[in-house]
């Protein structure tokens, strides 16, 4: 091989003789090799256009008429674009051995400023193959509800933290591994700044593992106010658009640190539990008499519910001699479980109400604020909109069907009650008979 510095010698003199034919000889040799470095880097300048309009689109060509995808994928995401920019850093390299002599300081900045290019630009193109495996990844079945994201900015700092020590460690001439070794004394000033990169990591290994959350879920986390879908999952942080349309940022690693509920496995079943009370004022609670039997005997949904209590209750009365002339003697229908029959009978023949999941209409412990009669069910409207214009359908029947059984919902006392308290409103005054009303 020819010595560097024999190839100097020979190309200086070329140079001087070019420069000479355009009438700038008798140069200094500093303004010579000056010269031949603006050369150097116009030649850079036009190899990097070559190889990006030629080269690239030559490269482009091939990779379309393959029937491969991951071609494909690098292309989208400029993998090639980006490794062309290795012929420019690979021209000043090369013009580093024949402008400046052997141990100059211009030879050896030269270098590492070309060999800083092109770890950057290896660096460069190998976080664009990442992003383009990420999105074949994404469009696999089985894959793509994990969090690539946060794997794929792992590995991209991983490459970013390699370039910067490879970079140091070319402008200082010391080995990398040398470099790394004096950076022990640093871990833990390290692990603080990127302490909540490796927490992310973590979390994101066992959000991944244990299929925690996915993008799209539906997730309430109450201490961080969010409440909506996930729409972004990161290595550091997850992004919640909240059903106000506001963003909540979350830590990634509070989502294993601490509890929130994912909505996820309500929709997966197809319905949503409806979980909601009407309190009945406990002093409009009687037995039916004569006369309530006689009006709720005319509803439909109750007849069989009434006919069959009614067969039983005479049938348990005879038996022990029990008499009638109390109420408080034997068994009796009260309203307020007749009406928790209505109630069960008129949600079974709901056409949204699915009456193999959990169905119950209970009686709750009574409060100050009344007897809560609860309806729990599961409907097969999930949507949220239409989700409470049913159970708005259905409490207004409720409220509204409360005085057929002679029953009241209690209602704290307002304003308006107790001015009728306190200002009961005047009797009529007498009105003086006249003669045609004798």
């Amino acid at each position: 091989m020819q010595d560097p510095l024999a190839q100097q010698r020979e190309f200086l003199p070329v140079m001087r003789s070019i420069f000479e034919y355009f009438g700038v000889g008798g140069l200094s040799r500093f303004l010579l090799q000056l010269l031949t470095l603006v050369f150097a880097l116009l030649m850079a300048w036009l190899v990097d256009l070559f190889s990006r309009r030629w080269l690239v689109r030559g490269i482009h060509a091939v990779v379309k008429r393959t029937e491969t995808k991951w071609d494909d994928a690098l292309m989208e995401h400029h993998v090639f674009e980006r490794l062309s920019h290795l012929a420019p850093a690979l021209v000043l390299w090369g013009a580093s051995q024949v402008i400046f002599p052997s141990g100059t300081w211009g030879r050896s900045l030269l270098q590492h400023v070309a060999v800083s290019i092109i770890i950057l630009v290896v660096v460069w193109a190998l976080e664009g193959a990442v992003d383009a495996f990420l999105g074949i990844f994404r469009a696999m079945e089985g894959m793509r509800y994990k969090p690539l994201e946060s794997y794929g900015q792992v590995i991209k700092l991983l490459l970013g933290t390699v370039a910067a020590v490879l970079i140091v460690a070319e402008f200082l001439e010391r080995s990398p591994w040398a470099l790394l070794g004096g950076l022990g004394a640093f871990t833990a000033v390290l692990i603080l700044v990127f302490r909540d990169s490796i927490l992310g990591f973590v979390a994101s290994v066992q959000i991944s593992t244990l299929d925690l959350v996915r993008e799209g879920d539906w997730i309430e986390m109450p201490k961080y106010e969010a409440d909506g879908s996930v729409i972004r999952f990161s290595l550091t942080t997850v992004h919640v658009q909240n059903w106000d349309k506001t963003i909540t940022t979350i830590p990634t690693y509070a989502l294993t640190a601490e509890s929130f509920k994912n909505w996820r496995g309500m929709f997966d079943s197809g319905v949503r539990r409806i979980k909601r009370a009407v309190s009945i004022d406990i002093n409009s609670i009687r037995f039916l008499d004569e006369a309530l039997l006689a009006d709720l005997q005319k509803i439909q949904l109750l007849q069989p519910y009434l006919d069959k209590r009614l067969a039983e209750i005479s049938r348990w009365n005879a038996e022990h001699h029990i008499e009638s002339n109390s109420p408080a003697n034997g068994r009796r229908l009260t309203n307020v479980g007749t009406f928790r029959a209505y109630l069960e009978a008129y949600m079974e023949q709901h056409p949204k109400i699915d009456t193999q999941m959990t169905f119950l209409i209970r009686q709750m412990p009574p409060s100050a604020n009344g007897l809560p009669i609860e309806i729990y069910v599961f409907t097969r409207e999930q949507s949220w909109v239409p989700y409470e214009k049913l159970i708005a359908d259905i409490f207004d029947h409720l409220f509204a069907i409360l005085p057929l059984f002679d029953l009241r919902a209690f209602q704290a006392p307002n304003g308006a009650d107790v001015r009728a308290l306190l200002h009961p409103p005047a009797p009529p005054a007498p009105r003086l008979l006249l003669d045609e009303d004798l």
